[in-house]
């Protein structure tokens, strides 16, 4: 029987203003393969081998048994192998790692008769929201919304742009990260993310490093989150001290990810590393985290290999 595989971007999403519409594509992948079998059956390596189901209530096997159910397809089940290095409930669109990368795999077993548009909607439809999910299939700097359906750009980056993570050590769920947030805010604070999402904008298509700085900074759902990440204000003051133009929880964190920026990814990417190497030593001070990790920025999305 036909073997298929497919890779899938880690993404940070909001990228501080941009809450459930900023995207952005990460160069950490998860890596999965199947093969049509008589009932469903996962395995995991690398990241949350101990803890991922191994049937078909993984979410990659869900994901993929929904896209074969929506293209007709006669498979019913599957193998399924999983290499992954994105690690989940990290702030780094684990769940929508998995279900982008079951529905590519429906969509490679079927001849493409779902589409990458396709893929999208199916897994919004899974996710419930739209920014982790549109980096992840479409790569680069993406923008979501919902005028009755979900929809995503990825939008254009002339210039460079490379990431530094910190990654916890422990989870956070992000169905409880969502409750912490108030069902109402400040109007003054919905103008201030309006202007600084528009910042973010501004500084990612010109590669302007002021503009970018100036524009990551939020009111809507960091100020709330931070009481599950109580070294949010150290670690964001370690990688601006280091050299990123500014540093944001990622998605509902409690990873942290600082953004550079450079005349092109190769330079923007070397500026990361050696933000690593600077930061080592004082975020080595702060327990429960990992190693700052310089990640290059993934531009072309989910992809079959």
């Amino acid at each position: 029987m036909e073997r298929v595989v497919v890779r899938v971007p880690a993404t940070t999403a909001n990228l501080g203003p941009g809450y459930d519409a900023f995207g952005l594509a990460l160069g950490l992948y998860s890596t999965f393969s199947a093969t049509p079998a008589a009932e469903w059956a996962v395995e995991t390596s690398g990241e949350g081998a101990d803890t991922l189901a191994r049937d078909s209530g993984n979410y990659v096997a869900r994901a993929m048994a929904l896209g074969l159910k929506k293209t007709g397809s006669d498979i019913k089940a599957a193998r399924i192998e999983c290499s992954n290095e994105v690690p989940p409930g990290r702030g780094l669109g684990s769940s929508a790692v998995a279900i982008v990368g079951g529905l590519m795999l429906a969509d490679a077993l079927t001849d493409g008769a779902l589409g990458r548009d396709g893929v999208f909607a199916l897994a919004v439809e899974m996710e419930g929201h739209v920014d982790n999910v549109a980096a992840a299939v479409y790569g680069g700097f993406t923008i979501g919304w919902n005028d009755g359906a979900p929809q995503a750009r990825s939008v254009a980056m002339p210039g460079g742009l490379a990431t530094v993570v910190v990654i916890a050590e422990r989870e956070l769920s992000t169905a409880h990260a969502r409750n912490m947030l108030p069902a109402m805010v400040p109007h003054a604070d919905a103008a201030f993310n309006a202007a600084h999402a528009g910042l973010v904008i501004a500084g990612v298509v010109s590669g302007d490093r002021e503009l970018l700085a100036a524009g990551l900074c939020d009111r809507l759902h960091e100020p709330y989150r931070s009481a599950e990440v109580p070294d949010f204000a150290r670690v964001t003051a370690a990688l601006r001290a280091a050299g990123c133009e500014g540093a944001v929880l990622s998605g509902a964190g409690p990873t942290i990810v600082g953004l550079v920026v450079a005349e092109d990814d190769k330079r923007a990417f070397d500026r990361a590393c050696g933000v690593c190497e600077l930061a080592l030593a004082p975020l080595s001070m702060i327990p429960g985290r990992r190693p700052p990790l310089a990640l290059a920025i993934d531009r072309h999305g989910a992809i079959r290999l």
